[in-house]
């Protein structure tokens, strides 16, 4: 785009830091936490998780839009950011899969974009002072204006944001792995029985249900309101628990259906929100992190095991508040040491901080949905008795 034509944009953070430059995507206003991703790819994943509904993204890399996007990558039906904060953005993508620029698949979709700021300047006073709200504007640009809009925005800390993004309808997925992308094609091997699992959806992204889907799974996803009765209807050989933006401590359905279907001790999985759902409905709380993780390449581990791991949260379980008796920790973050994954010692039930279907980021975790239909097989084998384990 040529700077003659570039339309002047003004960022402003919560402290009353001001940025200014450049548009790209829709012209407007939005208004929410900025965050930063230091992930080298993946910007259509990252756009279109649920996770980062509310959130405006910072990305690290120096230059955003080089491949374009394509329908094939979206994690979800549309972007689900607030904003996009980047150095440079490119108008012209080379890419054979590419079918559309990202500057007009944000302003199709609605999204306000920043460019031509310092991503570095921004990035290290984020790690500073901690993620904060703040406003993106292409139509106010007076910073006391736009300042006022952004401290009258609700912070993210006991935000519920699971009911903007969870499905309305229950539905199947089937869809697997394309056979193109597939990085483990053993996925199936040994499948000879087909496994329900039935999904809660916090904020759900395809390629957790692709992968469930490849590992043989007939994935039934409910929303994040569903009731225990209506879960144990499908008679699931699993529950999943997944992804999903805001305060997990403020989804209270969640956490109390979590609760409610432990006692019915089928296996359980649960990733980043899921994983933090199951901390409260284990007994933990959770507490939010000065700016999160988000990237690919956060290490995560225990006992000499490293895997690395693609991560985007906000919030952590409080290892001072996990139930020692009959909870495990299975991984930390190894930059941090926050906890990056739990077990039950005694049922089947599991959980991550990450994202092992690594989309995008590394493939270390995969082995987890593994270790799911592995306990989901197991517990068909030797059945429970109609005896429920009683939850305190």
């Amino acid at each position: 785009m040529a700077l003659f034509e570039a339309i002047p944009a003004l960022l402003v953070l919560a402290d009353g830091t001001t940025y200014r430059g450049w548009s790209f995507g829709a012209t407007g206003t939005a208004i929410g936490e900025v965050v930063f991703n230091t992930g080298m790819t993946g910007y259509q994943e990252v756009l279109t998780d649920p996770s980062y509904c509310g959130q405006i993204v910072v990305f690290t890399y120096p230059e955003l839009g080089n491949t374009g996007v394509n329908p094939e990558d979206e994690e979800s039906a549309r972007p689900q950011v607030r904003g996009a904060i980047a150095r440079n953005i490119c108008t012209r993508p080379s890419n054979w899969r590419c079918s559309q620029s990202l500057p007009d698949y944000l302003k199709q979709h609605q999204i306000p974009g920043i460019y031509g700021i310092d991503t570095r300047a921004l990035t290290r006073k984020i790690r500073i002072y901690g993620a904060m709200n703040g406003g993106i504007s292409t139509e106010i640009l007076d910073e006391a204006e736009l300042l006022e809009r952004v401290l009258a925005a609700p912070v993210m800390s006991g935000l519920n944001l699971v009911r903007e993004v969870t499905t309305q309808t229950a539905y199947e997925w089937s869809e697997t792995t394309d056979p193109a992308w597939e990085f483990n094609p053993q996925a199936k091997a040994n499948s000879d029985e087909t496994l329900t699992v039935v999904a809660l959806d916090f904020g759900i992204k395809r390629n957790i249900l692709r992968r469930l889907a490849s590992y043989g799974c007939r994935v039934i996803v409910v929303p994040a309101h569903t009731p225990k009765e209506e879960i144990l209807k499908y008679n699931p050989d699993g529950i999943f628990l997944s992804n999903g933006p805001g305060d997990p401590a403020a989804v209270t359905e969640g956490i109390e259906t979590a609760k409610a279907l432990l006692s019915a001790q089928k296996p359980m999985f649960g990733i980043c929100m899921g994983h933090q759902i199951l901390g409260h409905a284990l007994g933990a709380e959770t507490y939010k992190l000065k700016f999160g993780h988000r990237g690919l390449n956060q290490p995560a581990g225990l006992e000499k095991r490293v895997e690395i791991t693609s991560q985007n949260h906000s919030f952590a379980i409080n290892p001072d508040t996990l139930p020692e008796a009959v909870v495990e920790i299975s991984h930390l973050n190894l930059n941090d040491h926050t906890i990056a994954g739990v077990r039950h010692k005694n049922l089947p039930v599991f959980s991550v901080q990450y994202h092992p279907e690594a989309s995008p980021g590394p493939h270390d975790a995969d082995y987890l949905f593994e270790n799911f239909v592995q306990a989901m097989r197991a517990a068909r084998q030797t059945p429970n008795s109609s005896n429920e384990v009683k939850i305190k």
